[in-house]
């Protein structure tokens, strides 16, 4: 089982893939879904010392891995300075691929958020896995609601990780080592927020000063706008897209100005503008005339 300590939910999927491997049915293309910040790295990472600690009783096992130092281990994430996984990060994938295994163990290579790979660097992945050597398992991660290649998804195995409320509950509250959860606000307790999400949320609004009960999401909204966090805070950026959702959740036909049909042009214009790199002062300019305004 999985030390409750470390990791809380996932138990099922955890106990599958364990079972698989002692069996040798573990499948060597493994693609693992969930939404964002729901706990993916932290599961393959746990996974993967349960796998080497089988064989291997060195008490630093643990560090290699988390360390990114296994020499059985390759890991693959974009860099916070390049806007995709590159080809380049393939390449240097496809010749780990290539080298012998260290003490002939079973090697893994870890790539996350592949809806990050660009169109060359997916390419260079697909021919990479199409027959992968011996005792070498790749395991994809992506946050759903993102679009992966169909050419990927279906060479792989999928397993979906997903948390009930009550589980979300206990991971915020054992990060803060307090019952937190049941004094923010509702407007932002939903079936889609992540304890990552959630966890941000109060350190951001703790920073701010701000109370966690009675700051609620159209007040939220107006800060993020006067005081421009939309530039310049990451965590503010990175959830543009959770913040009007919970907006439009909430407003959703109480009156006649937030309809549907508002809602989607909003969707769409935020979409735009990301795809594009467009100018978001705008955006919230108008979101603020049309929906926050008396």
């Amino acid at each position: 089982m999985i030390n409750s300590n470390k990791i809380i939910g996932h138990n099922d999927t955890f106990n599958n893939l364990l079972n698989l491997y002692k069996l040798n049915k573990l499948p060597n293309k493994i693609l693992l879904a969930g939404q964002k910040g729901i706990g993916k790295s932290l599961f393959v990472e746990l996974f993967l010392n349960l796998v080497y600690s089988i064989d291997d009783k060195k008490n630093n096992i643990s560090k290699l891995i988390e360390n990114n130092l296994h020499p059985n281990i390759f890991k693959i994430f974009r860099k916070k300075d390049k806007k995709n996984i590159d080809i380049s990060q393939i390449r240097e994938m496809i010749q780990f691929q290539n080298h012998s295994s260290f003490n002939n163990k079973i090697r893994f290579i870890i790539i996350e958020n592949i809806e990050d790979l660009n169109l060359n660097s997916a390419n260079a992945l697909l021919k990479s896995i199409e027959e992968p050597n011996k005792n070498l398992f790749f395991i994809l991660t992506y946050n759903t609601g993102n679009i992966i290649p169909d050419t990927l998804r279906s060479r792989c195995i999928e397993f979906k990780l997903s948390l009930n409320i009550i589980e979300v509950k206990l991971i915020v509250n054992n990060y803060f080592n307090e019952n937190i959860f049941d004094l923010i606000c509702k407007d932002y307790i939903n079936y889609y927020n992540s304890p990552s999400f959630l966890i941000s949320l109060v350190l951001f609004l703790k920073d701010k000063n701000k109370d966690l009960n009675n700051f609620n999401i159209e007040s939220f909204i107006y800060d993020i706008i006067k005081n421009k966090y939309y530039i310049y805070d990451s965590f503010i950026k990175n959830n543009l897209n959770i913040f009007i959702e919970l907006f439009f959740y909430k407003n959703i036909n109480r009156s006649k100005k937030i309809s549907y049909k508002i809602k989607h042009y909003f969707y769409f214009k935020l979409s735009e503008i990301k795809k594009y790199n467009l100018d978001l002062e705008t955006f919230f300019l108008e979101f603020e005339d049309k929906l926050l305004s008396e």
